[in-house]
């Protein structure tokens, strides 16, 4: 198999990588694609080996299908940036998001900049911009992190991949470049002056740093070919009910959505931005027994069944550092539909409970997003640890409700949660640090359960200890919960 375009970045700064390496031997990478081969003639390359960088530390593995043909889409997408054909802007929505497409014209994937989210600096919307000038004090989510957006797509994508939900498609953070992005006048012009210096001096225009625009980091996740929003299909569904065996299928679907939304705590989920493909059955005419005195004649086999396949885009809203506690809940609006009035099916509980319920999964779970979410410039330790708190939170009410076979409406109705890290005085960090020191059988301060010995690792590699029980309080280990006397959104069902 080929060596892998991806950067994998231990140091956790996308923007300093130089070259790429390879994620298995972290050597360079001298066979995937180097971009100087796509240049056109004019020798203004927008992406190379120093501008484009994908990073998304082990996710998906780099020997899984996904990967591949998610590589296989990233180079089909530069090829067509190199020939001119460029990504197209989305004008629905609040941020500036691009259709990138092949060379064909076929869209192939969607790329959000980081800079043009709906409260980044260059965000071609001019609603954003006019209520960030008229309306400060109403500006934003105050509960979710500033310019975060392409993050939390990729890590929408990480959590769907871990969880084996396979309803996100895949998604990862790239630099693109391309003429159709929202620029400064000033780097336009900037650009613009150095390509024709190179054009009049190549023997000093070669050595420029970079020619052509700068490119932008940003989430590139695959494109969702023949879906349409869930409004449009619940509606149709509605007045032509689907047979028994799709609608089972959806409703299964449609949970896994529950599972993915809940866990991120997603805070832009409406109906409109999660999609439904339905394939029609198939019919196929099957030829009648021909006669010597009769013509040719063809009867259709008995309708086959129809395939519903439910995707989930537009997380980037998701992963808040504390619950809404607002005046504005952002709910969940499929809380509303007759899908969320079913219990979860035992399919749901047996695939998804040994997962949540494990500690070691939920904190390898975590350690990928702190690799993740490390990339950014701006990230906050403290902060993330407050979005893990909401997450711990959130997975423990799941539990609760797939042991219970609650209904996901019920799951919403449940009081929110946080599950917080314990911060440890000097003197139960000095027990602790004498019990490793004693024997095992000596007893210093409150006992150790052998039920404890596995311990919770936080991001940084400390280890805590996990609460008793998931239904437990505060416990005296290394994580205490923390309940939220205020109901949650949903109290008029």
């Amino acid at each position: 198999m080929p060596s892998s375009p991806f950067v994998i970045s231990q140091g956790g700064d996308l923007f300093k990588q130089k070259r790429f390496a390879s994620s298995i031997t972290d050597q360079p990478d001298t066979e995937w694609l180097h971009m100087a081969d796509l240049a056109d003639a004019e020798r203004t390359p927008l992406l190379n080996d120093d501008q484009f960088t994908i990073c998304t530390p082990g996710f998906p593995s780099e020997d899984s299908a996904r990967s591949v043909h998610f590589n296989e889409v990233l180079k089909e997408a530069i090829e067509a940036i190199n020939c001119s054909v460029f990504p197209e802007r989305i004008y629905q929505g609040s941020s500036g998001s691009y259709f990138v497409k092949s060379r064909d014209g076929k869209k192939i994937a969607v790329f959000k900049p980081k800079d043009e989210e709906p409260y980044g600096k260059l965000n071609p919307k001019w609603t954003k911009w006019m209520h960030k000038l008229c309306c400060p004090c109403f500006f934003g989510r105050s509960c979710l992190v500033p310019n975060q957006g392409y993050l939390s797509e990729v890590a929408a994508s990480l959590v769907d991949e871990k969880l084996g939900l396979n309803i996100v498609p895949t998604t990862k953070v790239v630099k693109l470049a391309s003429k159709t992005f929202n620029y400064r006048a000033a780097v336009r012009a900037a650009s613009q002056t150095k390509q024709r210096f190179a054009d009049r001096f190549p023997d000093l225009g070669r050595h420029f740093h970079r020619l052509g625009l700068p490119p932008k980091v940003g989430s590139f996740q695959l494109f969702a070919s023949g879906c349409q929003d869930a409004y449009y299909w619940l509606n149709r569904f509605d007045a032509d009910p689907l047979p028994e065996e799709t609608q089972t299928s959806l409703q299964h679907q449609f949970e896994k959505l529950v599972v993915l939304d809940y866990v991120i705590r997603n805070t832009d989920r409406g109906n409109d931005n999660w999609l439904i493909r339905y394939e029609p059955p198939e019919v196929s005419a099957l030829p009648s027994e021909r006669s010597a005195d009769s013509s040719n004649s063809s009867s259709s086999s008995p309708p086959g069944i129809p395939k519903v396949t439910v995707v989930a885009i537009d997380n980037g809203l998701a992963f808040p550092f504390k619950h809404p506690d607002e005046w504005r809940a952002y709910p969940f609006y499929w809380a509303w539909l007759p899908l969320a009035k079913i219990p979860f099916s035992d399919d749901i509980c047996n695939h998804i409970l040994p997962l949540i319920t494990s500690v070691h999964f939920v904190n390898e779970l975590i350690r990928d997003l702190y690799k993740l979410f490390k990339t950014d410039p701006g990230f906050d330790r403290k902060t993330f640890e407050k979005q893990m708190s909401v997450m711990r939170g959130q997975i423990l009410n799941l539990q609760r409700a797939l042991r219970e076979r609650k209904t996901p409406l019920q799951l919403v109705q449940t009081p929110v949660v946080a599950v917080e890290r314990e911060k440890r005085s000097i003197t139960q960090r000095l027990q602790q640090a004498a019990r490793e020191l004693l024997p095992p059988n000596v007893q210093l301060g409150r006992s150790v359960p052998e039920d404890e010995e596995e311990a919770c690792v936080s991001p940084s590699g400390d280890e805590l200890e996990p609460p008793d029980s998931p239904g437990s309080g505060a416990s005296g280990g290394g994580y205490f919960t923390s309940r939220y006397s205020r109901r949650p959104f949903f109290t008029r069902f």
